[in-house]
């Protein structure tokens, strides 16, 4: 442990995309109404999350479903995002202490001609979609020509991506990592800002797609040091879990552990409990979003939440005196809401630590960056110039 730090272990859980409510400026994003976790518990006619009631989930708002906990064992809030932007790199980055004044550029109509022409020209592939569209949609309107024809299919969505699928057989791995490398250095330039470009691969015949594992993100680095850098720096444990280390581009990442679902995820997270380290072990749990609240899947969300929930003791028996764990997220996904965008809500915070002798209400977050203040404040390195550590409330 650090000289004068209060925690040796920090582990940090965002469960992407698990808004708690519409945030004060929801309608300027045209979220207005918007409320993930209320409305998926609702289309569930209830959750069943027990371990997250007890450290006070349903005292941060009444959740329907889950007791409000008479004496919780965390310390809870919601968290307000304070950056201009919905999407997962602006929510990360902000947790990490940064604040984003210009979002990122997203592209409703496709992208620029120019850029697709120069795409195909040094990729020495056509380019068939140049839409925004569902992942797994666009494979079943253009997987059999592309198969047919070589042709990269590229896409986006309501987030700042450029996405590049392929079938394995068609286009090998080590190929289609290479065109969106080069995806990605067209995509540097001002005019563009794209905030991710994203390897797609895939298998199977038509009508039987499937996107494999082998997903590679290539994001923007953090146009200025993250909390996770002061980490690094100090000789302290940055683990990467899940998309985390893409998400910053590896920006102090010391290991990185990749995941292939919310499940494996909660595995690699109970790897580093078992792990002897100081730092800083930062999950993000990506099913959430991908698979249930893009698709507008209240119940199988639900379903994902409860299987989360269910993991919960596993991670609470492996918790040592000096651990410190932190559940949030990065922004909302309402899976009722129109179309298949992200959602300006309130993210909710729950804190827990076996060391605690009562869990209470915090005051409400203003930004997210609170949270890299906390992790920087405990370490003793330096703070993030956003932010307010929470550790002095942490009893």
């Amino acid at each position: 442990m650090t000289q004068g730090a209060s925690f040796k272990r920090i582990f940090l859980v965002v469960m992407d995309s698990v808004g708690i409510g519409e945030a004060p400026d929801a309608e300027l994003f045209g979220d207005k109404g918007a409320d993930t976790f209320g409305h998926i518990a609702q289309k569930m006619n209830g959750l069943k999350m027990p371990n997250l009631g007890k450290l006070g989930l349903s005292n941060i708002r009444e959740i329907q479903g889950v007791d409000k906990a008479v004496q919780p064992l965390g310390y809870f809030s919601k968290m307000q995002e304070a950056s201009t932007g919905k999407d997962t790199m602006t929510g990360h980055w902000e947790i990490m202490g940064l604040n984003i004044t210009k979002p990122f550029q997203v592209f409703p109509d496709g992208f620029p001609k120019l850029l697709i022409q120069e795409l195909e020209a040094r990729t020495g592939r056509a380019i068939i979609g140049n839409i925004p569209a569902s992942g797994t949609e666009i494979l079943d309107q253009l997987g059999e020509e592309h198969m047919k024809t070589g042709a990269l299919i590229v896409y986006t969505s309501a987030d700042s991506v450029l996405q590049i699928a392929a079938h394995e057989e068609v286009v090998p791995l080590d190929e289609l990592y290479k065109i969106c490398e080069i995806a990605r250095e067209l995509t540097l330039a001002d005019e563009y800002k794209i905030g991710r470009v994203i390897a797609r691969p895939f298998i199977g015949d038509p009508g039987h797609f499937q996107r494999t594992s082998n997903r590679h993100d290539y994001a923007l680095k953090p146009f200025d040091r993250t909390v996770m850098n002061e980490l690094k720096d100090a000789g302290l444990d940055v683990l990467a879990l899940g998309k985390i280390s893409d998400i910053f581009d590896g920006e102090g990442v010391t290991k990185s552990l990749r995941t292939v679902s919310n499940m494996d995820g909660m595995d690699k997270l109970l790897e580093t409990l078992d792990m002897d380290f100081t730092g800083l072990s930062f999950l993000n749990l990506v099913d959430f979003d991908a698979l249930f609240g893009h698709r507008r899947d209240p119940i199988g969300y639900g379903k994902a939440l409860e299987e989360f929930d269910a993991r919960m003791p596993e991670v609470f028996s492996k918790l040592k005196e000096d651990d410190l764990l932190i559940i949030t997220a990065d922004h909302g996904n309402d899976p009722v809401h129109a179309g298949t965008d992200h959602t300006r809500e309130y993210v909710p915070l729950l804190i827990y630590s076996k060391r605690f002798t009562n869990g209470k209400e915090l005051p409400i977050s203003q930004t997210f960056a609170d949270l890299g203040a906390t992790v920087a404040d405990n370490f003793n390195v330096k703070m993030p110039a956003f932010g307010k550590s929470l550790l002095g409330y942490l009893k």
